[in-house]
């Protein structure tokens, strides 16, 4: 009998919620569990709680007699979700305050790296970093999981268009206004600017996919 981790199902979900991230799992591809639970090592019945974590996030779809699928992506999904982000991002921060000199200290760090990321993955790992890191003190932990859930789910979205541009994030300056408004001791101007990027950030996406669907017609 195979032994099975604790958390195995979880190291499951991360390990397919990648290869949908970086590719090898398509949009709207059919995900078959035999060849999934080889490639992985692991017995169906793990993997098949780490699909119904996935189908929970809204990355896996079932369709009835059928089996799991990718969930596509689209437009109608990606209007719908940006716009939380700019709602859960900024109440976390007014939560969690003035950054401390140690958190200002990672938050450029952070930040300098993503100025030299040539990598999309890279880019988009080092933008969610920089997120978690400002609103980190943050003292609700349901709104910072629900952050985290709808970060996953844009994720999808934002690596799917930065491949098909060949282009890598571009938020550093928009993360040094943050920054300097919070240096000021201003907070409100702070969570005002971070909605705003969070807002412009998602137009490439929503852009990518209306042309994506006007080609399609």
């Amino acid at each position: 009998m195979q032994n099975r981790r604790p958390n195995l199902s979880e190291d499951l979900a991360t390990a397919i919620r990648t290869m949908i991230f970086d590719g090898r799992l398509e949009a709207g591809m059919r995900v078959n569990e035999v060849h999934l639970a080889e490639q992985l090592g692991v017995s169906r019945t793990p993997l098949r709680e780490a699909l119904s974590t996935l189908i929970a996030e809204g990355a896996i779809t079932v369709s009835p007699r059928r089996g799991c699928f990718v969930k596509p992506l689209t437009i109608e999904e990606a209007q719908s979700i940006y716009p939380i982000r700019a709602i859960l991002d900024p109440e976390a921060l007014r939560l969690a305050g003035i950054p401390s000199d140690k958190r200002f200290k990672k938050l450029d760090a952070i930040n300098n790296k993503l100025r030299t990321a040539k990598d999309v993955m890279r880019a988009i790992k080092l933008d969610d970093a920089w997120h978690r890191e400002l609103w980190s003190e943050c003292p609700n932990a349901v709104l910072k999981d629900m952050i985290e859930q709808f970060m996953r789910r844009t994720r999808r979205y934002e690596l799917a268009s930065m491949r098909e541009h060949r282009n890598v994030l571009g938020s550093t300056e928009s993360h040094d206004d943050i920054a300097a408004a919070l240096r000021d001791g201003n907070l409100k101007r702070a969570c005002t600017r971070l909605r705003k990027s969070l807002n412009d950030g998602a137009q490439p996406v929503l852009e990518w996919l209306a042309q994506r669907d006007s080609n399609t017609k």
